[in-house]
């Protein structure tokens, strides 16, 4: 049987950063929702059930979290594209894609989204 690529998704990652160009935001964390897909290549990981086979969700996940709440971002856009960075990183990934919400940044809307993505 020939794999398609495998898909992990990071879903609805809650984070707190500093985000925006207004003084309240400078001066204030801000809610961060962050969504990431990426697919590789998994047959090895399937065969050999070995954890060094596979990508390490965990180990990415840990990276995001240090990013977001240890920086401060102007943009979403930049902020997006540094998580997408870090999702594409691994060589066996073949797609990356990221997507960062910040939610209450329009007073009628539940969020504002920005998502990137990228092939290998």
């Amino acid at each position: 049987m020939t794999l398609n690529p495998a898909t992990i998704r990071i879903k609805n990652l809650r984070l707190r950063t500093y985000i925006g160009i207004n003084d309240d935001e400078i001066a204030n964390m801000q809610d961060v929702i962050v969504n990431v897909k990426i697919d590789y290549k998994a047959d090895q990981a399937t065969d050999t059930d070995k954890m060094e086979d596979a990508l390490n969700y965990k180990t990415i996940t840990k990276r995001i979290i240090q990013l977001v709440e240890n920086n401060r971002f102007s943009l979403l856009e930049k902020l997006t594209a540094d998580v997408l960075e870090i999702a594409a990183e691994h060589p066996w990934v073949i797609y990356a894609e990221a997507e960062v919400d910040k939610p209450h940044a329009l007073r009628f809307a539940d969020s504002v989204s920005l998502c990137l993505s990228c092939n290998k």
